[in-house]
């Protein structure tokens, strides 16, 4: 097995192409395809990591923030990021980070606190826009059915609870734009005109070079006509924070105490009571202020999140109930769902959970 193999478990849970513009998300460091010799999780990559890594004799290591997020000009190990990176490639460690792509998965950041909060009936906070695209293409009516079926294989068709759905459009097809045009069939230089069906499929965006390259393995034309558009659908499936419902409505005081043991924090820092029960949550691992109207819109009684700041609590507007956990307590649970995760794809490999506590944040 080489580390390639994980990156691809890895992508399956949460691909690359839902991470937001301005993360650095994938292999940051090391050969992809060198051979695994095991892999260490971990929520950061410190120094301290690194050597609990080497110790294990994990060559890759599978972390949720990104070591490297700004470009690195020298690396000369004048800080933490860049001795980190040193001695990664020094021993030889592969380092992949996760962050925003598992943060905009369904099954990932956000849903692992609703579990810890045991919070039923879960829904997207804000569904991500413009993940479906739908691609257009032509096809002689005898060979539709093979390519159809060649591109449902690829992954076409598949949106939501929605499977091998296509759309066809029968009758004598443009070809490059041109209505007579004859399109070249099997050995270069013999062509004929047939009549062509139009097939149209959607599919997620992570697969568009999948499916490009099953589309001309599969299609009989030496060149083929295609139209690829992105819609501007909402995917209810892949998006930002999450919105639960408790088993029972809890009086203020008890939810955030409710919290504080589940999520294991040493403090909460949170708005105004409103002297309301808290009944349905609104969840948002890291740091989430700019999800609080999304929150306030979703009808949520409570907002769980990191990082804000004195003007942030001002927008609860008693209307809300605003509890920032910490950076690190809302995300910390990521690395046990990684690990089990792994666990059951890569059953010749010991997933390791890295034990360094790697919060920078200290309570007196």
């Amino acid at each position: 097995m080489i580390i390639q193999d994980v990156i691809n478990q890895l992508e399956h849970l949460a691909p690359l192409a839902y991470a937001e513009d301005f993360d650095n998300v994938g292999l940051l460091v090391g050969d992809k395809n060198s051979k695994l010799t095991g892999v260490l999780v971990t929520l950061d990559t410190l120094e301290a990591v690194v050597d609990e890594a080497i110790e294990q004799n994990c060559n890759l290591i599978v972390s949720f923030h990104p070591i490297i997020f700004k470009g690195l000009k020298k690396i000369t190990g004048k800080n933490y990021v860049e001795r980190v990176v040193l001695k990664a490639i020094k021993n030889d460690i592969a380092i992949y980070s996760m962050h925003t792509a598992l943060d905009n998965s369904q099954q990932g950041v956000n849903h692992i606190i609703c579990e810890q909060l045991q919070l039923k009936n879960q829904h997207i906070l804000i569904p991500q826009s413009k993940t479906i695209k739908k691609l257009s293409t032509y096809v002689p009516k005898n060979e539709a059915n093979k390519l159809r079926d060649a591109l449902f294989a690829a992954g076409a068709g598949a949106i939501g609870n929605y499977n091998h759905c296509s759309f066809n459009v029968e009758g004598y097809g443009t070809f490059n734009g041109n209505e007579n045009a004859n399109p070249t069939i099997g050995e270069k230089g013999k062509t004929h005109t047939e009549d062509e069906t139009k097939i149209t499929v959607s599919f997620a965006k992570h697969l568009e070079s999948k499916i490009i390259d099953t589309l001309f393995k599969t299609h009989s034309y030496e060149e083929v006509a295609y139209e690829i558009t992105t819609l501007e659908n909402k995917n209810q499936n892949i998006g930002m924070g999450m919105v639960g419902e408790l088993a029972e409505a809890m009086d203020e005081t008890d939810f955030l105490q409710h919290l504080k043991i589940k999520m294991n924090t040493g403090a909460i820092r949170h708005s105004s009571f409103l002297n309301k029960k808290i009944k349905k949550v609104a969840v948002l691992g890291g740091s989430g202020s700019f999800a609080i109207n999304n929150a306030k819109a979703a009808g949520a009684d409570a907002f769980v999140t990191a990082d804000l700041k004195y003007h942030d609590f001002f927008m609860a507007e008693n209307s809300i109930l605003l509890a920032d956990i910490g950076h690190y307590e809302s995300e910390q649970y990521t690395k046990n769902l990684l690990v089990a995760y792994l666990t059951k794809k890569i059953t010749n490999f010991a997933i390791i959970l890295s034990k360094t506590n790697t919060n920078p944040v200290k309570y007196f």
